[in-house]
């Protein structure tokens, strides 16, 4: 007789939020109460600020939280805390080293110092947990223990004595660790029930980048991987690694209009919805106002928008598009269309994905546009890392049925052109735009070189900027060269706003 065995499930673990959104997301709800827990980072890395987050979350949810203190002072706690705007009443804090241990009568001369401070210290502990019944508990810093251990061993025992301590109590606890013990000392790593690490990384300009990785986690489903940090007024905001396949949603496959019926023929029927466009070409050629022009005619038909504004502030992108007919600030004002304009050197890859994932999830935008990717770059650490992130972020945005234009500036301005990456291979399609020389003027070139959604055209069309936005002029079937900036031309085919006679 065969029994057929039943799928196991797991059971759920009752979750300690931590009071940063972020995290709890990473950490699949939070962490499970009852356990302990590590927190390493070298100085600065925001260790403080969280464990402060931790309690605070306790105390909002009515619980009792203690703040355990051997290096920094309760005032100088406060202090923290009032920089970031929070009170710390309701959280205990207590300060193992006072006034009175460091006075000269407190010193032992016959035992040794490092046994009796190391049990004293223990001791305390145990205390002020029995006497207050916290049910969080934060423990700064262990690097006071250790240098009070000396010895590894008792080190270890003394660390095993407050896990179970806390665990008969079922608190949960957060152990900071400032790493500063030399060769690094991964000893708690197989004491704890799982590990978070903080780093920082000052660059040769711009403000330190804080991550955050989960090292481990026993009987978790966490999120892997790099999180990026942003510690400011207010404490710490994690924002988690983009999955695209997390986001997965139905759309339908349609095409919708850039807003002129020529430049939909080029693109061979438009815009797709879950696909996107890749503007490339030189500086000043109308990559940003052929975006805004399509952001436009996406309004007009009643969605919503946002522009990631990396290049120019938003006050030049309202005066051009006013000179060129483009009603935007209207679109502005009733919160239609939302630009964000962004300093790349303070904007981590990180925040920006989920300020995407946010405008699209919570504030419904049908139509998103990042120009330029140029200064995009300048956030990452390497062109590699940006690939990964953009791949992620696109994939996204595709399955979430968004209308994206990636607007990419080129060196250069005729002749031979060229990029900072290559992002042909990311992009549905791709519009090239150019500059060639005529008659003494400077004129302007679009095509298509790359759709994987339409049967596009493969002419190159006159492109102008005129009162009403973007103009798309008749093929140039009578130039030669065009791509090359010097044609020659034989023939009668008008350019836009020229007649034949003029051209002959």
């Amino acid at each position: 007789m065969v029994t057929s065995l039943s799928p196991f499930v797991a059971p759920v673990q009752p979750r300690a939020s931590t009071g940063i959104a972020g995290l709890d997301s990473v950490l699949g709800g939070g962490l499970p109460r009852g356990h302990l827990y590590l927190l390493e980072g070298s100085p600065g890395a925001g260790k403080t600020t969280l464990g402060l987050q931790f309690l605070l979350e306790a105390r909002a949810l009515g619980e009792r939280g203690l703040y355990v203190t051997l290096s920094e002072t309760a005032d100088e706690l406060r202090i923290v805390a009032g920089s970031h705007g929070w009170s710390l009443d309701g959280v205990e804090v207590f300060e193992l080293v006072t006034e009175e241990g460091l006075s000269p009568s407190a010193e032992q001369s016959i035992l040794y110092p490092s046994e009796v401070e190391l049990g004293e210290t223990t001791r305390g502990v145990m205390a002020a947990v029995e006497r207050l019944n916290p049910s969080r508990v934060v423990f700064d810093s262990l690097s006071e223990m250790r240098l009070l251990a000396q010895d590894p061993l008792r080190y270890r025992r003394q660390i095993l004595a407050l896990k179970h301590f806390f665990a008969a109590r079922d608190c949960t606890v957060l152990l900071l660790d400032d790493m500063t013990s030399s060769g690094g000392d991964l000893q708690l790593h197989s004491i704890a029930h799982g590990v978070l690490g903080l780093t920082q990384v000052s660059g040769a300009y711009g403000p330190v980048r804080r991550h955050l990785r989960i090292l481990k986690m026993r009987g978790v489903k966490y999120r892997g991987g790099e999180h990026d940090v942003h510690l400011d007024t207010g404490g710490i905001e994690v924002f988690p690694r983009l999955i695209a396949s997390e986001h997965r949603a139905d759309f339908e496959l349609v095409s919708v209009s850039t807003g002129n019926a020529a430049f939909d023929a080029v693109l061979g029927g438009g815009l797709t919805r879950g696909s996107n466009t890749l503007f490339i070409g030189p500086s000043g050629v109308g990559k940003t106002t052929s975006a805004m022009s399509c952001v436009v005619a996406a309004l007009q038909r009643g969605e919503n928008a946002s522009y990631y504004l990396f290049d120019e502030g938003i006050g030049t992108l309202l005066q051009r598009c006013e000179a060129l007919n483009l009603p935007i600030r209207h679109y502005i004002d009733s919160g239609q269309l939302q630009v964000f304009p962004l300093d790349p050197a303070e904007v981590s890859p990180g925040r920006f994905s989920n300020m995407v994932r946010e405008a699209v999830q919570e504030g419904g935008a049908r139509t998103i546009v990042i120009d330029s990717l140029n200064a995009y770059l300048q956030a990452m650490p390497g062109a590699q890392f940006l690939l990964l992130q953009m791949h992620e972020l696109l994939a996204f945005l595709n399955q979430q049925g968004i209308v994206t234009m990636l607007v990419l500036g080129q060196h250069g301005i005729i002749g031979d052109v060229r990029s900072d990456l290559d992002l042909s291979y990311l992009s549905d399609s791709i519009v090239l735009f150019r500059f060639f020389e005529s008659q003494g003027q400077l004129l302007k070139a679009v095509s298509v070189v790359k759709s994987r959604t339409h049967r596009h055209e493969l002419t190159i069309r006159e492109f102008r900027l005129g009162d009403g936005g973007v103009e798309v002029g008749p093929a140039l079937t009578d130039f030669q060269g065009v791509l090359a900036g010097v044609p020659s031309y034989s023939g009668g085919i008008s350019l836009l706003g020229a007649t034949s006679l003029e051209m002959a």
